[in-house]
């Protein structure tokens, strides 16, 4: 995939976030021009407002770190050992941070975090 089809794809993807973030912050009384303001405000204000926890919050965090990536020319390597995430792990979500080892790792090691802290 070329880098301007990504950024196309990732800017239909924030266009698609943007309509989500505005039914949210509606519903949590939050005032925001989420069409006018940049996604680092987007989740400032919804870091302020508690609402890390949303699965929007999460997806917003991504598509803001893919898009730092592909401004760098690190789309699509893993954030965590720099080697290739895998085409097709890519094509199912274009905002996946992880190949498939180090996703692994992250994900058992996340479980262990939440059984400690219970």
């Amino acid at each position: 995939m070329s880098r301007s089809h990504i950024r196309h794809e990732l800017s239909k993807l924030e266009t698609q976030l943007r309509k989500e973030i505005g039914e949210l912050v509606g519903k949590n009384h939050l005032v925001l021009d989420n069409e006018q303001v940049n996604l680092c405000d987007i989740i400032e204000v919804l870091t302020q407002a508690k609402l890390c926890d949303e699965p929007l919050f999460m997806k917003l965090t991504k598509l803001d770190a893919a898009f730092c990536q592909l401004d760098i020319d690190l789309y699509g390597l893993c954030s965590d050992c720099e080697n290739e995430i895998e085409p097709e792990r890519l094509a199912r979500d274009m905002l996946e941070q992880r190949c498939t080892n180090c996703a692994d790792k992250y994900e058992h090691q996340h479980r262990q975090e939440l059984r400690l802290s219970y």
